[in-house]
C-alpha cells in the first residue's frame, strides 16, 4: 500500500530534494543532458527560421517597425519558456496579438510613429503586470473552462488560417493588401493567373523532403533538413541553371536582409494620461494573450502528455511581457505555428525556445547573406505542413460519431476562428460549451427501478425500457448480491414459508428474455397479452445488444387495478417483475438545481396524473448529488401533492449534502427523519406497512417478501 508523503517521516527523507533550479524553472532541470541539449539546438534552429519572416510580417501588420518583431522572438521567448510551465510552447509575436494591437492603438496615434512605439511597448507592460497578477491570485482555473471540443475548434480553425495566409509566398504572389482570411483567399483567387511555377516547386520539394524523412528516419529534424534542401536548390536554380533569366529570382522571392535584432532597453515614454487610456485596452489584450496562450499551451500538451499548471503559464507570460516591454518588445503570447513545429522538430525541454532566441541574433548578425537566400515559398510551405497535421480528420468523425453536442461545439469554434477576432472565438466556444453541459445537466435521468426475478439472487434493475436500462451499478457480476439479496437469504433461511411458488408472476415461456445475438427480425412491435382481473400483463422487448429488431416501441396493455405490467428485460436479457401498484421505485441520477427543476417536476407531475397512479413514492437519492433552493422547494411540492392524494413521498440514501440543504429549508422537519431510509431493506419493510391492504389483497404482483404474508383476495365463485 502506498505511503501518504505527508504521514511519512521516512518518506520525506526518501524523497529527492528539489534543487533551487527546479523550484525556479520547474522539473524539466533535472532531465537536460547533452542529448536533450543536442535536439533541443536542433529545434531551436528550426524555431529560429521560422520566426524570421514571421517577426518581420507581424511587426508591420502591428503597426510597428520590422525590427521589433525580432525584438519580441528575444526576451519574451526566453522569459516565458524558463518561467512558464509548458515545456515546448514558443512565445513571440503572433497574428493575432499583432492585428488586436494595430485595432485598438491606431485611433490613438498614427502607425509607425514614435507616439505609436512608445504607446505600444507601455500597453505591452501593463499586459504583463496584468498576466502575472492572474497567475500569482491562481486564477488560472478559469483556463479549465476551455473545454477540449473547444480547445481542438480553436486548433482547427488556427490550422486553416496558418494555411491561409501561407499561400501566397507559397504560389509566389504578391501579399494580401488585407488580413483577413476571407480576403487572402479572395487576393489568391483573383491573383491565380500569376502563379510562379517555381515557387511551387519549391514548396512541393520542401513538404515531399519533410514528409520522406518523416516516414524513413523519424528521429532526423525532417522540417530543417526540408528547408535547407529547398533553399540549396533554389540557389543552385537562380546560379546555375538560369541565371540569365531574371523570372526564377522574381518568382523565388526570398528573406532578404534583416537588421541585427539587437533589444534595446528603453523605459515607456507616456503620459498619466495615456497611461489611464491604456488601461481598458490593456485588459482587452490580456484577455487575448491569455486565452492564445493557454489554448495554445493545452494544444500542445495533449500531443506531447505534459501537464500544464496554467497559473505558471500566466506568470511566465506575464514576466515576459513585463520585461519585454522594456526592452522594445511588444505583447507576446504563444504561437501556434511555431510551438508544433518546435515539439514535432524533437524539442525537449524549454531550452529548445532559449535556443531558438540566441539562434536567432546569431544568425542575423553572423549569417545574414546567407538566411536571406531562404525562400518564402520553402517556409510557407513548412507552414502548410504544420495546418496538415493539425487538422485532424480521424477525429473529427469521432467527435460526430461520439457527441453531437460537442461536435457542434468544436464547428462553431473552428468557424469563428477563422471568420472573427480569436479571443472571441474561444469566448465563443467557451460559452457554446457551458452552454451544452447546463442542458445536459438540466435533464436529470429518473429511472424508475424493480427487480429482475423472485429468486434469493435477484437484482435490483432499472426497469425503464430504454437502451441504457441497467444495473443499479452497472453490469454486476452474477455472484455479487445487493443489500435486497442479502436480506432474501437472510429471511429465507429464518422462514422458508416466506418463499411459496411463484404466484401470479409470468409462465416460463412468457419469461423468456430474447437472447443476445439472434438472427430473429420483428415485423412489428412486441403485443402484450392482455392479463385477467388481478393478474398481469406481459411486454417482451428485446435485450441490448440484440439483432433483433422492431418496428415500433413495445405497446404496453393497461393493466386492471391490483396488477401491473410484467415487462422483458431491455438489459443484459433478464426478465423485470412486474411495478408494486402503490408504490413507484425511482432513481434519480444528478443535480437538482434551478436549471434542472422544471424538467424533474414535469415528470414528477406525470407519474401522479398517470392511470392508476402509484401514491407512494421512494427516490433512490444516492445518485442526487447536489439541490440548491429551487430543488428543496420542488421536493416539498412534491411531498405536499403526495399526501394530498393519500401517499407520501421518501428517500433511499440522500448524500449529506443534500440532507444539510433540506436541514437550511426546513425540508427535514416537513419530511420527517422517519422518511429518510439508510438500506433498501429498511424502507420496504416500513412503506409496506403504509399501503392499501385491500389493494395487496388483490394484487398479483408480490414482488415484495412482505407481500407474501397478505392473504390474496377469494376467488369469485363460479355459477353453476
Amino acid at each position: 500500500m502506498l505511503k501518504s508523503m505527508a504521514g511519512d517521516p521516512e518518506q520525506h527523507q526518501d524523497a529527492p530534494t528539489r534543487s533551487r533550479a527546479e523550484r525556479l524553472f520547474g522539473d524539466w532541470v533535472r532531465q537536460v543532458s547533452p542529448v536533450t541539449l543536442r535536439a533541443d539546438a536542433m529545434a531551436g534552429l528550426l524555431g529560429a527560421v521560422l520566426v524570421l519572416p514571421q517577426g518581420i510580417a507581424f511587426a508591420t501588420l502591428a503597426g510597428l517597425p520590422p525590427e521589433y518583431g525580432l525584438y519580441t522572438a528575444v526576451i519574451p521567448c526566453i522569459l516565458a519558456a524558463l518561467f512558464g510551465s509548458s515545456w515546448h510552447v514558443m512565445s513571440g509575436p503572433t497574428n493575432a496579438n499583432s492585428l488586436a494591437l494595430f485595432a485598438m492603438l491606431s485611433p490613438l496615434a498614427a502607425a509607425f510613429s514614435s507616439q505609436y512605439i512608445q504607446l505600444a511597448v507601455a500597453v505591452t507592460v501593463m499586459v504583463g503586470v496584468m498576466q502575472w497578477l492572474i497567475g500569482a491570485l491562481r486564477l488560472g482555473v478559469l483556463a479549465n473552462f476551455i473545454s477540449p471540443a473547444t480547445l481542438f475548434g480553436f486548433t482547427s480553425g488556427a490550422a486553416l488560417l496558418i494555411a491561409v495566409h501561407a499561400l501566397p509566398d507559397l504560389l509566389g504572389l504578391a501579399a494580401s493588401p488585407q488580413h483577413s482570411a476571407a480576403a487572402v483567399l479572395v487576393h489568391v483567387v483573383t491573383q491565380l493567373g500569376l502563379v510562379q511555377p517555381a515557387a511551387l516547386v519549391v514548396g512541393a520539394i520542401t513538404i515531399a523532403t519533410a514528409l520522406l524523412l518523416r516516414r524513413l528516419r523519424r528521429g532526423w529534424p525532417a522540417m530543417l533538413i526540408g528547408l535547407v534542401v529547398a533553399t540549396a536548390l533554389a540557389w543552385i536554380w537562380s546560379q546555375y541553371l538560369n541565371p540569365a533569366s531574371a523570372t526564377p529570382a522574381a518568382a523565388l522571392r526570398t528573406i532578404g536582409q534583416i537588421a541585427a535584432p539587437w533589444p534595446r532597453f528603453e523605459v515607456p515614454r507616456i503620459s498619466w494620461a495615456q497611461a489611464v487610456d491604456l488601461i481598458g485596452l490593456a485588459f482587452a489584450l490580456t484577455i487575448v494573450a491569455l486565452g492564445q496562450a493557454i489554448s495554445i499551451a493545452k494544444t500542445v500538451a495533449l500531443r506531447s502528455g505534459q501537464r500544464i499548471d496554467a497559473n505558471r503559464e500566466f506568470r511566465g507570460q506575464g514576466l515576459s511581457n513585463m520585461v519585454g516591454g522594456f526592452f522594445s518588445c511588444y505583447v507576446s503570447c504563444g504561437s501556434m505555428n511555431r510551438s508544433l513545429p518546435n515539439l514535432q522538430a524533437g524539442a525537449r525541454t524549454p531550452l529548445a525556445s532559449v535556443f531558438s532566441a540566441l539562434l536567432l541574433v546569431l544568425l542575423v548578425a553572423v549569417s545574414a547573406p546567407l538566411l536571406a537566400l531562404i525562400p518564402r515559398a520553402a517556409l510557407a510551405a513548412l507552414l502548410v505542413l504544420v495546418a496538415l497535421t493539425l487538422l485532424d480528420l480521424a477525429r473529427w468523425r469521432q467527435l460526430l460519431t461520439l457527441s453531437r453536442s460537442d461536435f457542434g461545439v468544436a464547428l462553431a469554434t473552428m468557424l469563428a476562428t477563422v471568420t472573427i477576432r480569436l479571443e472571441i472565438a474561444i469566448f465563443l466556444g467557451i460559452i457554446l460549451s457551458l452552454m451544452s453541459f447546463l442542458y445536459r445537466t438540466s435533464r436529470p435521468a429518473m429511472r424508475t427501478m424493480g427487480f429482475d426475478s423472485r429468486g434469493l439472487d435477484r437484482q435490483f434493475v432499472v426497469i425503464d425500457n430504454t437502451a441504457d436500462a441497467g444495473f443499479e451499478t452497472g453490469i454486476t457480476s452474477p455472484h455479487k448480491a445487493d443489500d435486497d439479496s442479502e436480506r432474501n437469504a437472510e429471511l429465507s433461511q429464518k422462514s422458508p414459508a416466506l418463499f411459496p411458488p411463484e404466484r401470479g408472476s409470468a409462465t416460463p415461456k412468457a419469461r423468456e428474455a430474447t437472447s443476445v445475438g439472434t438472427n430473429e427480425r420483428s415485423a412489428g412491435p412486441p403485443q402484450a397479452s392482455s392479463a385477467p382481473s388481478g393478474g398481469s400483463a406481459v411486454h417482451e422487448a428485446t435485450s441490448v445488444g440484440a439483432n433483433e429488431r422492431s418496428a415500433g416501441p413495445p405497446q404496453a396493455s393497461s393493466a386492471p387495478p391490483g396488477g401491473s405490467a410484467v415487462r422483458e428485460a431491455t438489459s443484459v436479457g433478464a426478465t423485470f417483475l412486474p411495478e408494486c401498484p402503490q408504490l413507484k421505485l425511482l432513481r434519480m441520477e444528478g443535480e437538482v438545481y434551478f436549471g434542472a427543476t422544471q424538467h424533474v417536476a414535469d415528470i414528477l407531475h406525470a407519474l401522479r396524473h398517470q392511470p392508476h397512479p402509484q401514491k407512494h413514492l421512494l427516490v433512490m437519492g444516492k445518485s442526487m448529488n447536489f439541490i440548491d433552493l429551487a430543488g428543496a422547494e420542488l421536493w416539498e411540492a412534491e411531498l405536499s401533492a403526495r399526501r394530498a392524494m393519500g401517499g407520501d413521498l421518501y428517500f433511499h440514501r440522500p448524500r449529506p449534502e443534500v440532507i444539510r440543504m433540506w436541514r437550511k429549508t426546513g425540508f427535514t422537519r416537513l419530511l420527517g427523519p422517519e422518511h429518510q431510509f439508510p438500506d433498501k431493506f429498511t424502507a420496504i419493510s416500513t412503506i409496506f406497512s403504509k399501503l392499501d391492504p385491500e389493494i395487496c389483497r388483490r394484487c398479483t404482483a408480490r414482488i415484495f417478501w412482505e407481500c407474501q404474508s397478505v392473504p390474496p383476495a377469494p376467488e369469485p365463485e363460479s355459477k353453476a
